[in-house]
C-alpha cells in the first residue's frame, strides 16, 4: 500500500493548473531507532532550551529567532517577520522555467519527492506537462514552502508521474575548484590506464538495489533480538592492523589484482 501524500496543491503552468499530491520518494521509517536514557534510573532523558545566562528553562513562547552581528549581539525576528518574505502561495507548483535536463549536476539534488495528479479531471493536463519535458529533454524549475522554508525545486518525468527534487541553495554547495585545484593535470601513464580498464570490466555489473544495503542495520536487529532474549552479546574483537597508506610500485600492485580478479572470474 503506497504512503498517504504529505502535501496538496496545484501544478501550474501560465494558464494549466491541475490538482497534485506529494509523497516523499525514500524513507527512513524501518531504519532502528534509539532513544538516549539515564543509565541510572532506565529513563528517557528529554531535551529542552535554557538560558544561556541564568540557565533557567524557555517557554516556547519566549522563543525567538536571532541573527548574531556581535559578541552577545543579536537582532531578534519574529515569526511573521520572517513569513513575510515568503511565497504568497504555499500550495501552488508555478513552474517558471525549464532548462536542459543534463544542466543541472547531481551535487544540486537534495531530497526526492513523487507528484502525482489528485483530481482524474486533472490528469489530462498533468500528463501533457510531463511528456512535453519528456519530448523536450528539459525540467522544469519552481519555488515551494517544504519542511518550513522555501526551496527552488526541479520537475523531472519520470515513467507516469513526475519526481519533484527540492534544490540545495546556492550558498550550500561549495566551488569544486577550491578542492580539485592542486592535482595534477598530466595525463595518465597508457599501461596503466589499460590495466585499470581491465579492472573496471572485471567488476562491471548490474545495478542491483541490494548494493545498498544496510548490513549494520541487520547486526543490530540481531543484537536487539538476542537482548530481548536475555542473551549476553559479546563485544566484538577490533583489528589493530592498518591498511596500506600507499601503493610503492602501482604497476606491480595492479598486476597482482587483475590476477585476483582472473582467478575469481575462473572459480565461478
Amino acid at each position: 500500500m503506497a504512503p498517504r501524500s504529505f502535501w496538496k496543491g496545484y501544478l501550474k503552468l501560465s494558464l494549466v493548473t491541475c490538482p497534485v499530491a506529494m509523497t516523499p520518494a525514500t524513507s527512513d521509517s524501518e531504519k532502528v531507532r534509539f532513544h538516549t536514557l539515564n543509565a541510572k534510573t532506565g529513563n528517557r532523558v528529554v531535551s529542552q532550551y535554557v538560558d544561556a545566562v541564568s540557565a533557567k528553562p524557555v517557554d516556547k513562547d519566549d522563543e525567538v529567532k536571532g541573527y548574531q552581528r556581535g559578541e552577545d549581539d543579536y537582532v531578534m525576528l519574529e515569526d511573521d517577520e520572517i513569513d513575510a518574505v515568503a511565497l504568497e502561495s504555499t500550495r501552488t507548483i508555478d513552474i517558471e522555467s525549464f532548462v536542459s535536463r543534463d544542466s543541472i549536476e547531481w551535487i544540486w539534488y537534495d531530497t526526492p519527492h513523487y507528484l502525482a495528479p489528485n483530481d482524474p479531471v486533472g490528469e489530462e493536463a498533468f500528463a501533457v506537462i510531463r511528456e512535453a519535458m519528456a519530448t523536450t529533454g528539459t525540467v522544469g524549475i519552481s519555488r515551494l514552502v517544504m519542511y518550513r522554508r522555501e526551496r527552488a525545486v526541479m520537475l523531472e518525468p519520470r515513467g507516469k508521474g513526475i519526481v519533484l527534487w527540492t534544490l540545495r541553495y546556492g550558498d550550500e554547495v561549495r566551488d569544486e575548484a577550491d578542492y580539485f585545484a592542486g592535482i595534477g593535470s598530466g595525463k595518465s601513464d597508457a599501461k596503466l590506464m589499460t590495466m585499470v580498464t581491465k579492472l573496471i570490466d572485471a567488476r562491471t555489473t548490474a545495478w542491483d538495489p541490494k548494493m545498498v544495503d544496510d548490513p549494520v542495520q541487520d547486526k543490530l536487529l540481531d543484537i536487539i533480538a538476542a537482548k530481548k532474549k536475555g542473551k549476553r552479546i559479546a563485544k566484538p574483537k577490533q583489528s589493530a592492523e592498518e591498511p596500506a597508506s600507499n601503493v610503492i610500485n602501482i604497476m606491480d600492485a595492479l598486476r597482482k589484482s587483475i590476477g585476483a580478479e582472473t582467478g575469481k572470474t575462473r572459480s565461478r
